[in-house]
């Protein structure tokens, strides 16, 4: 069975949910793929792949691992050095996240990129002392919609999933989340449509950040 608020251990995705990267990380795609492919793709096209890991991304340009290795460089270094003057976090969501930690919540991130890049944010939003436990693209083999990382982060909380719900931006997330047992969220604010986002059939809608201190 679906778990039923109210729920004790909150899971958070990063870019698109508490962060606004997006913007960057289409254009440091792009940047990607014009230095090694001489190429640009549409965000349309880069928005089905947003919520998955890097080198799984880049894998589709090319068979070679080393090549894959070269244009995630390019990425990272276009990606991490504009990081602090693109990216901020949603309205709300600040103030949200320090008044849950405040409270004594289990609050987890569960996310498909780096340690390093996931850090990055956190630092940028005031936010890297606010989880207990980080799941980033390192900690586990098999990525979103995989059940996998949530499970890990679950695990970590020492957790049930039945108390737990994980809030996301993409259907990546939801998927993962349903998958794992945990209640799902999905968050109005993010770049996906809502109808990407009904198919996925969503246990809460959070039409803004505090939205979700109605569930807890």
């Amino acid at each position: 069975m679906t778990p039923r608020p109210p729920y004790e251990t909150l899971l958070f995705d990063l870019d698109g949910t508490l962060i606004d990267s997006v913007a960057l990380i289409f254009a440091s795609y792009n940047h990607t793929l014009q230095v090694h492919r001489g190429e640009q793709r549409s965000d349309a096209y880069w928005l089905t792949k947003l919520g998955t890991p890097l080198r799984e991304q880049l894998g589709e340009f090319s068979d070679d691992p080393l090549e894959v290795e070269a244009m995630a460089t390019t990425y990272r270094e276009h990606n991490h050095g504009l990081h602090d003057e693109l990216v901020r976090p949603y309205d709300g969501v600040v103030d949200l996240l320090l008044e849950l930690a405040g409270r004594g919540h289990a609050l987890g991130l569960v996310t498909s990129k780096s340690r390093k890049g996931a850090q990055k944010g956190l630092v940028l939003a005031g936010l890297q002392d606010s989880f207990r436990t980080l799941i980033c693209v390192e900690d586990v083999e098999q990525h979103k919609p995989h059940p996998a990382p949530v499970l890990a982060a679950l695990e970590r909380l020492e957790v049930t999933a039945r108390a737990a719900i994980y809030i996301g931006d993409s259907p990546h997330d939801l998927r993962s989340g349903r998958a794992a047992g945990t209640a799902t969220a999905a968050v109005a604010w993010g770049p996906f449509a809502r109808a990407d986002l009904e198919a996925c059939e969503p246990d809460h809608w959070l039409e803004q950040p505090s939205d979700l201190l109605a569930l807890i």
